[in-house]
């Protein structure tokens, strides 16, 4: 922890008392005798405490100069502990020092005892202001953050080596990076890395890189100090700080503008920033994770993504695959949903009739993770019966690649095709769809891979 104290005061001999006192009680003195010397230091590097006489060479009575510095200091620091030292201890001297923004004072000369248990109670208080302040933007985020709500399921021989993965890399420190299309469940994929990991105890912070503008880019995400800009009325703390000591997750980090690459890249290499306004280097401790759905090498290759921040997040890659590949998984994580719902809503859970199962299952879910739900809270939310049924759903069937084209329910009336040739059309489509695996096109509409076959067969003859 930081154990640095300024020491303010132009008397020679109160420097060297100070200076010999705190050091024998472990702390780092800096001293200056002069309010200009103050704020250069200030602008430095941050302190525990800054002790300060009220009077300097230029106004030795009034204290103006002291009171000026004071009101300089809280410009720059809201939180330093500011306590005067001063030979004119009268209730309208403390009052003013106070108004100003100074926490205590002490009159000259001072008792090392009581002088001592004021730095420790100030020094106490103001980490604990500093920690306050961080707890409340780390749940101002919580709240913020939208969770997908959905359990590690892994019944699917697709997903279970993802999980043997993150089982592997949880303990150690590397960059992982999630891909996968929308809504696979990237960002509940790197929340069960981060409880894994040795730094379960600390913050997980997420920050939706497509939701941060260019600019306000370096603000939300290295915080600024009080009056940087125009609309910065407080000092604010960013991202990275917030998840020091534990892991940070950069959500879409291919929306990230190019501008603003170079200043991420070199945080993550040096582990280190500047807030917005302040010349002072922070250094900070966390495991980076990121997570896209875009082909960040393409993205190189059209100039859009810097090849350097590839390199530095992909040191190790996971792909998340997509629900259509993972049938077995499709109920179980149904059910948890609809038991979720129920929980939140005070309401029974319901169960799943076997027709809006085969249903669920024969879907191709262009939405993933996240559509299958949403699509559960509605139907718990507007089933009348005591179990979902296929209308219930609210699917729109068949939902296929053709062209840009979908059919659904409702196109049976104008559809004058004969069975064989809807049922060639649509094994053609499933086929397309899965990328000629015929196992998953089998599995998605319910049939056994000979039965597939044999169907598959009959319409090539």
């Amino acid at each position: 922890m930081n154990q640095n104290i300024l020491i303010a005061d132009d008397d020679t001999d109160v420097l060297s008392a100070l200076s010999m006192l705190l050091k024998s009680e472990g702390y780092t003195p800096v001293i200056v005798n002069s309010p200009e010397q103050a704020l250069q230091a200030l602008r430095r590097e941050d302190f525990e405490l800054i002790l300060m006489d009220l009077n300097y060479s230029l106004d030795t009575t009034s204290g103006n100069e002291g009171l000026k510095l004071i009101s300089s200091i809280r410009e720059m620091d809201e939180l330093v502990p500011i306590v005067v030292m001063t030979g004119w201890g009268t209730i309208e001297v403390a009052v003013s020092i106070m108004k100003n923004g100074a926490n205590d004072f002490i009159q000259k000369p001072w008792e090392n005892d009581r002088l001592l248990a004021i730095i420790k109670n100030q020094t106490q208080l103001a980490n604990s202001q500093k920690q306050s302040q961080k707890l409340f933007r780390q749940n101002q985020l919580l709240r913020e953050e939208v969770s997908s709500n959905g359990d590690i399921i892994a019944r699917s021989e697709a997903i279970r080596p993802v999980l043997e993965t993150l089982k592997q890399v949880a303990h150690s420190d590397v960059s992982v990076l999630f891909t996968g299309e929308n809504g696979t469940g990237k960002s509940m994929f790197a929340r069960y890395l981060h409880d894994l990991s040795s730094r379960r105890n600390a913050q997980l912070i997420s920050v939706n890189m497509g939701a941060v503008t260019e600019s306000l880019f370096e603000s939300e995400m290295f915080g600024h100090v009080k009056g940087s800009f125009t609309d910065a009325k407080s000092t604010r703390i960013g991202r990275f700080e917030l998840a020091d000591e534990g892991t940070l997750l950069l959500d879409e980090i291919a929306n990230t503008p190019y501008s603003q690459q170079g200043k991420l890249l070199r945080v993550l290499e040096d582990s280190q920033f500047e807030k917005v306004g302040s010349s002072k280097t922070q250094t900070v401790n966390i495991r980076l994770i990121t997570a896209t759905n875009s082909d960040l090498n393409a993205a190189v290759k059209e100039g859009k993504f810097r090849k350097d921040l590839l390199y530095r997040i992909n040191t190790i890659e996971i792909e998340i695959p997509p629900l259509r590949h993972r049938s077995q998984d499709i109920i179980p994580l149904a059910n948890s949903f609809l038991k979720k719902v129920a929980q939140k809503y005070s309401k029974p859970t319901l169960s799943i009739d076997s027709s809006a199962e085969s249903a669920l299952k024969s879907y191709p879910w262009p939405g993933n993770v996240r559509e299958l739900n949403h699509v559960m809270e509605r139907a718990q939310i507007l089933c009348q019966k005591s179990s979902i049924q296929v209308q219930d759903l609210g699917l729109n069937f068949i939902t296929l690649i053709d062209g840009g084209q979908t059919d659904t329910f409702s196109d049976v009336k104008t559809d004058l095709r004969t069975i064989s040739e809807i049922e060639e059309d649509i094994i053609g489509k499933r086929l397309t769809y899965f990328a000629g695996e015929a196992s998953e096109a089998a599995k998605s509409l319910g049939l056994s891979r000979s039965a597939f076959y044999r169907k598959l067969q009959k319409s090539k003859n």
